[in-house]
C-alpha cells in the first residue's frame, strides 16, 4: 500500500469508523501515520488501597465488597462500588454508565485507573478505566501512546489502525543522505514514525521527536529562504512620504507613543519611502500598542493616494478593528474611508463593497480572508497589514499581496520570542519590537493555585460579574477523552451552570462551525454572555475590554508563552484584571514553571524563562502554540535543534541553491510536495 491509500482500506475500518477518522481529518494512510500521539501514559505497577497517593493518577487493585445504584443526582445516574484492601476502602463512582453494574461482580478482583481524591475520611475515584490483569500487564513497562479522539472513536481503535497501516506501507527512499543523518544525529523518517507510535522507552520517544521536529523546521526554513530571496529583489512600487496628517494625528492622541512605538513608526516610514518594498514584522507583547502603529501606516498610505488593507483572523476582530478606525476617523477628522468585508455579509452588501474597492472610493479595506477572494479587485493596493499573522497560511498572505503590484507588507504578532530565535524564524522579514506597555495600562494580577481553590475562584468570578464584568474559563480539550483526567469545555460549562445558576454561561471551541463561533464571540463582545468557557480558540480574534478574569484549568498542560497569550485576553480595559492558573499537578518543577507567570507580565521574559526551564523531554503533555504551529517541533524546547536545522539549510543551499544535484532529487521532490499539500507557497 502507498501513503495515498484511503484509510477505509484497512481491515476492520468500516463506513462508520471511517467517518469518525474523517472528523479528525484522517483520510489516507499518510494522514493516519502522521496523526501523532498527544502524550504517552506510563502504566506503573498496580497498588493496593493502603498505598494510594492522594491526587495522583494511579492503578489500584483489590476485591469489590459492594456495588450499589444507580441513584439519581441532578442530571447524573450514579453507580458506586467499594474496593477493599484489608481494612482500607476506596469508593469508585461512575456517572451515566448503567452498563457498568453488569460488568462488576462482588468478590471479584479488579484494576481501576484514575485520580484518587479525598473527601473528609473517604477516598474516591471517579469514572476510572477498568482493566483485566492480562490487558494491564501488556501495557506495563513501556510508554503507551494517547491520541486525541472524537466521540465514538476509542484510543484502541486508533492504535490498531495505525499499527496496521505501518505494516502495510511500502516506504519511499529516505530523502536525506546518510551523511546528513549522521551529522545531525537523526534517524530515518520511517524509523521515526515507527518509534513515535510504538516507543520502547522514553529515549526512543526523543529519538523520534528529534527527527520529526527537524522535518518541521527544515521545510519551514526552506520556505523562509525563498521568501527572503524574493523580498531582497523587490523594488518599491509605491514610494511614500510622511504627511502632516500622521504628525497631527500623533499630536492629538490622548496619550504619548512609547519609545518602542516611535522607533517602530520611524522604521516603517523609512521602509515605505525607501528604494525597496517593505516586508516588516512588528513583534509586540499583548497590549503594547501595535494596532495604533498599523493605523498610522494605513493613514500614511491613504494620504499618499493609495489603498491599504487590514486582514484579521476572525470576523469579530475585523469588525472590532472597523469600529476602532471609524471612531478615530470621526474623532480626529482623518482622511480615511474605511469599508468592512467579511464572509457573513449579504451578497448585495458585498457587491457594493467590491465596487467601492475597485473604483478606489474607499482607501482602507478591513476584513478577513474575504479580502483575497477572486471577486475583490483593488484600485491601488499599496499596503497590506496582517494581524495575528500565524492564523493565516503563507499562501493566504501571498494571495492578498498579489492583489496589488507588490504592495508593502506589515505583519503584527503578539507571540513573544527571544531575539536569537526570532532572527531564524522571521528570516524573511525585518524585525521591529515594542517592549513597553502604555503607561495607563494596569498590570494584571496573577495567582497559581491548586484545584482546591476552585470554590474561591467561582465566588470571585461571580463577584466580578456582579460588578458588571465578564470572565473567561479555559479548558485544554473540547470533550471528555479516553485515558484523560483533564477538564473539558462541554462538561465544564454544564458544571459551571450548576455552580453559578444566575450567570449567563456559554462555551466556545474550534470544532464549532465558523458562523456559530462568530455568533458566540460577538455575543460575548456585546456583553450578553457573563462567562465564556473555551478552548484556546480565543487566544486571538476577540477583544473585550470589559473582561477582567481569566481562569485556566490544567494550566500545567500549556506552554508559558501560550498561557501568556491567553492572559492577554484580559487587562485590555480600564478595570483591574486578574488571571487564575489552576494546576492539577503539584510537582515542584511544574509549580516553579507556572509561578514565572505569577511573577511577571513581560512576555519576552516569560519566553526566555520557558526556554531555560523546559527541555525536549518535557514536550509531550505540554501544549505550546502561538506563531508557529509546528506538528512536533517546539521553538522553545527544541531551540538548539532549530539552530542546527538553520545551519544545515544554509550549507545545503550554499552547495546546491536550486537542489538540482542528482543526490538531492528526492529532497527537492519532497519539498515541492510538502508545500503543495500544505497549501503553502511552492518555493522551489
Amino acid at each position: 500500500m502507498n501513503l495515498n491509500t484511503p484509510v477505509n482500506k484497512l481491515k476492520g475500518i468500516g463506513d462508520k469508523t471511517t467517518a469518525l477518522f474523517n472528523k479528525l481529518h484522517i483520510y489516507t494512510y499518510e494522514d493516519l501515520i502522521n496523526y501523532f500521539p498527544r502524550e504517552y501514559m506510563n502504566y506503573e505497577a498496580p497498588v493496593g488501597v493502603s498505598d494510594i497517593k492522594i491526587g495522583n493518577i494511579q492503578t489500584v487493585t483489590g476485591h469489590l465488597s459492594a456495588v450499589n445504584g444507580p441513584i439519581t443526582a441532578g442530571r447524573y445516574k450514579i453507580i458506586t462500588a467499594v474496593l477493599k484492601d484489608g481494612l482500607n476502602t476506596l469508593e469508585i463512582m461512575f456517572f451515566n454508565q448503567p452498563y457498568i453494574k453488569k460488568m462488576l461482580k462482588v468478590g471479584g478482583v479488579y484494576l481501576f485507573r484514575g485520580k484518587v481524591i479525598q473527601k473528609g475520611t473517604r477516598l474516591i475515584m471517579q469514572s476510572p478505566r477498568i482493566f483485566s490483569r492480562n490487558d494491564y500487564d501488556e501495557l506495563m513497562g513501556h510508554p503507551v501512546p494517547v491520541y486525541s479522539l472524537t466521540s465514538g472513536l476509542s484510543g484502541k481503535t486508533v492504535t490498531k489502525a495505525v499499527n496496521s497501516a505501518l505494516q502495510d506501507i511500502q516506504w519511499d527512499d529516505e530523502i536525506f543522505p546518510a551523511s546528513a543523518l549522521k551529522e545531525l544525529d537523526i534517524v530515518s523518517h520511517s524509523k521515526a514514525i515507527s518509534l513515535i507510535h510504538n516507543p520502547l522507552n522514553e529515549d526512543s520517544i526523543q529519538i523520534a521527536r528529534r527527527r520529526l521536529a527537524f522535518e518541521d523546521f527544515f521545510y519551514f526554513i526552506m520556505l523562509l529562504r525563498k521568501n527572503r530571496e524574493l523580498a531582497v529583489t523587490l523594488k518599491n512600487s509605491y514610494p511614500m512620504i510622511e504627511t502632516a496628517d500622521t504628525k497631527r494625528f500623533i499630536e492629538k492622541l490622548p496619550f504619548k507613543l512609547t519609545s518602542g512605538q516611535k522607533k517602530t513608526w520611524n522604521q516603517i516610514c523609512e521602509d515605505m519611502s525607501g528604494d525597496g518594498c517593505m516586508n516588516r514584522l512588528v513583534q509586540g507583547d499583548v497590549g503594547s500598542g501595535k494596532t495604533i502603529v498599523a493605523i498610522l501606516a494605513l493613514l500614511m498610505t491613504a494620504c499618499n493616494g493609495y489603498q491599504g488593507a487590514l486582514m484579521a483572523p476572525t470576523e469579530v476582530l475585523a469588525t472590532q478593528h472597523m469600529e476602532t478606525v471609524t471612531d478615530l476617523v470621526k474623532k480626529y477628522d482623518l482622511p480615511l474611508k474605511p469599508v468592512l468585508l467579511v464572509g457573513s455579509m449579504k451578497a448585495s452588501e458585498k457587491k457594493a463593497v467590491y465596487e467601492s474597492i475597485k473604483t478606489g472610493e474607499c482607501n482602507l479595506i478591513i476584513g478577513t480572508h474575504a479580502l483575497i477572494q477572486e471577486k475583490v479587485e483593488y484600485s491601488k493596493l499599496a499596503l497590506v497589514v496582517t494581524d495575528e499573522q500565524h492564523r493565516f497560511g503563507v499562501r493566504q498572505r501571498e494571495a492578498l499581496a498579489d492583489k496589488g503590484n507588490q504592495p508593502h507588507i506589515l505583519v503584527m504578532s503578539a507571540t513573544p520570542i527571544p531575539r536569537t530565535l526570532a532572527i531564524i524564524l522571521y528570516g524573511d522579514l525585518h524585525l521591529s519590537a515594542i517592549h513597553e506597555l502604555p503607561a495607563d495600562r494596569l498590570p494584571i494580577k496573577n495567582c497559581v493555585v491548586k484545584t482546591d481553590y476552585r470554590p474561591s475562584a467561582y465566588k470571585f468570578i461571580s463577584d466580578q460579574v456582579a460588578m458588571g464584568r465578564q470572565a473567561y474559563v479555559i479548558c485544554s480539550q473540547v470533550e471528555a477523552g479516553e485515558n484523560d483526567d483533564l477538564e473539558n469545555v462541554i462538561d465544564y460549562c454544564e458544571k459551571l451552570k450548576d455552580v453559578l445558576p444566575k450567570l449567563n454561561i456559554s462555551y466556545l471551541h474550534g470544532k464549532m462551525k465558523p458562523a456559530e463561533k462568530n455568533t458566540i464571540m460577538q455575543n460575548f463582545a456585546d456583553g450578553n454572555i457573563d462567562v465564556l468557557v473555551s478552548t484556546t480558540v480565543i487566544e486571538v480574534g476577540i477583544n473585550v475590554p470589559n473582561s477582567t478574569v481569566m481562569m485556566v484549568e490544567n494550566a500545567e498542560r500549556f506552554g508559558l508563552a501560550q498561557l501568556h497569550q491567553l492572559r492577554g485576553r484580559v487587562g485590555r480595559g480600564k478595570h483591574q484584571s486578574y488571571c487564575i492558573f489552576i494546576s492539577s499537578n503539584e510537582d515542584k518543577k511544574t509549580m516553579e514553571r507556572l509561578n514565572i507567570l505569577a511573577g511577571t507580565n513581560d512576555g519576552f521574559k516569560i519566553a526566555s524563562e520557558d526556554l531555560r526551564l523546559r527541555g525536549p523531554g518535557e514536550f509531550f503533555g505540554v501544549r505550546q502554540s502561538g506563531e508557529f504551529a509546528f506538528k512536533v517541533g517546539d521553538i522553545y524546547a527544541d531551540s538548539a535543534l532549530l539552530e542546527e536545522t538553520n545551519n544545515f539549510v544554509d550549507k545545503l543551499l550554499a552547495d546546491d541553491p536550486k537542489l538540482n544535484k542528482v543526490e538531492n532529487a528526492n529532497l527537492k521532490a519532497s519539498v515541492i510536495r510538502y508545500y503543495e499539500k500544505s497549501e503553502m507557497l511552492q518555493s522551489i
